[in-house]
């Protein structure tokens, strides 16, 4: 009874965290039973443990009560441990000690044999060791060293996305990397998808198309990245098909990555799409002020090694870290500009000075963005008209759009809520203050409605 009741309660939770979330976190989950009002659940690792125990544990409750068993609150533990304590609230990402002994690494990818693999040579500085983990890419570090890290595919493919700068890249690289200082004798293929296509087009052009599936499907991993390019180039995307479906069907690691999600690339095919969202598709969310930070402070050693001289005064990372919010490139970029002026000048680099030296950069992030300009990107998103997003209808299709739209305006403008409210149509200040709030509940148990706020905060903040 107990296993047909988890069984319709995972069933439940398609329909409140998607697909791809139950077969990747709850699909390895065995119910273990109710106790004193406390659901047993047992994780075959502590990382999955520690994961949907901070991410899904209010909804796996909730779905449990709905079949009728009486559950204040589910514990996880580890397969084999029960008993042990449960799983701590925060995601457990896996152990450098747990790794084996490092290896040098290859200058680049390379095969078993004596064939020339076709893919770009990876960068030695995009490792995971380099990599700075923080809150808005934590499950995508996670969720690529687990495929780096284990023998049998895990999750295919993985599909990172997000903005420009966000870290997609370099995991792509260190996933390479690990996995051949793990395995060196392996096939591991790092490409870009534009160099993917001018391959494939080489090919034609050579007669050697044979050639060039044989190449491409003999590879253990292939990794490609910016796979958004090959949308509406009709041959490409036919070949990147067909090699993904071999591949697939060896239970070979494919790895991808794009600056959207699967269904919000415009002209990919939908046969594409689909099997793109069978994976785990992971979003790579904008960086926040502690990431940033981290990131500086990682680099620091660096950029002083590099401009060998140059002294850094107090409170300059900090000042960089909140001022530079918009991607690691353009953090790195900044830095490196700062760091050759003062050895040029010949002065430490203050806060001043760093106002001085990046006021073009500061100005351009530092633009005011207006409610209008709100407005407009979210009925464009949701593909509504303008007029109706802030006009006196009430319909179910318009009404969460406005409220994201309220949303969005309250935290990217300074704007008072009565100063909104009459650019919606003469609302007044409650009912924006109602529809904020029910965006940010929203956030928090829709992941489509906590995707969409993101994409578009990021739109309107690059």
């Amino acid at each position: 009874m107990s296993a047909e009741l988890w069984e319709q309660a995972r069933n439940a939770l398609v329909e409140v965290i998607g697909r791809n979330n139950v077969l990747a976190w709850i699909e390895p989950l065995i119910f273990a039973g109710v106790r004193d009002g406390v659901a047993m659940l047992d994780a075959p690792t502590t990382f999955i443990a520690d994961w949907v125990a901070r991410n899904f544990a209010e909804h796996i409750r909730a779905a449990l009560a709905l079949q009728g068993l009486a559950v204040n609150r589910v514990e996880f533990a580890v397969r084999g441990g029960r008993g042990g304590k449960p799983a701590a609230p925060a995601p457990s990402l896996p152990s450098e000690a747990a790794a084996p002994p490092r290896t040098p690494l290859p200058a680049r990818p390379r095969a078993a044999d004596d064939e020339p693999l076709p893919g770009a040579p990876l960068l030695a500085r995009y490792t995971f060791d380099s990599f700075v983990v923080g809150k808005p890419n934590a499950l995508a570090h996670a969720a690529a060293r687990r495929v780096a890290e284990q023998d049998e595919v895990s999750f295919n493919p993985l599909f990172l996305y997000g903005g420009v700068g966000l870290g997609k890249t370099h995991l792509m690289h260190a996933i390479a990397w690990e996995l051949l200082r793990r395995r060196p004798e392996s096939k591991v293929v790092y490409i870009s998808a534009e160099k993917f296509m001018f391959a494939f087009i080489n090919a034609l052009r050579t007669k050697t198309v044979m050639e060039f599936k044989s190449l491409f499907r003999s590879v253990d991993v292939l990794l490609i990245d910016d796979v958004h390019f090959i949308a509406g180039k009709d041959s490409t995307q036919e070949e990147f098909f067909h090699t993904f479906n071999a591949l697939v069907d060896l239970k070979r690691q494919i790895v991808l990555s794009a600056d959207r999600a699967p269904g919000e690339i415009k002209d990919l095919e939908a046969r594409i799409t689909t099997r793109l969202q069978c994976g785990l598709v992971v979003d790579l969310h904008p960086t926040d002020y502690e990431l940033r930070l981290g990131i500086l402070q990682n680099r620091i050693d660096g950029f002083r090694e590099q401009y060998s001289g140059v002294t850094i005064g107090r409170g300059v990372i900090e000042f960089l870290a909140h001022s530079l919010h918009t991607n690691v490139r353009v953090l790195e970029g900044a830095m490196n500009r700062l760091c050759a002026f003062a050895q040029l000048v010949g002065r430490e680099i203050t806060i001043e000075l760093a106002q001085d030296c990046l006021a073009d950069m500061l100005r351009s992030l530092n633009r005011r963005i207006t409610i209008e300009e709100i407005q407009k990107k979210v009925a464009e998103h949701y593909n509504v008209r303008f007029a109706d997003l802030i006009g006196p209808k009430r319909v179910r299709t318009l009404a969460r759009p406005r409220q994201v739209a309220m949303y969005l305006c309250k935290e990217l403008t300074s704007r008072s809520l009565p100063e909104i409210g009459r650019r919606f149509g003469g609302r007044d200040h409650t009912t924006i203050m109602h529809g904020v709030r029910r965006v940010e509940e929203l956030r928090r148990t829709d992941p489509q409605i906590a995707e969409d706020v993101e994409m578009l905060r990021r739109v309107l903040q690059t």
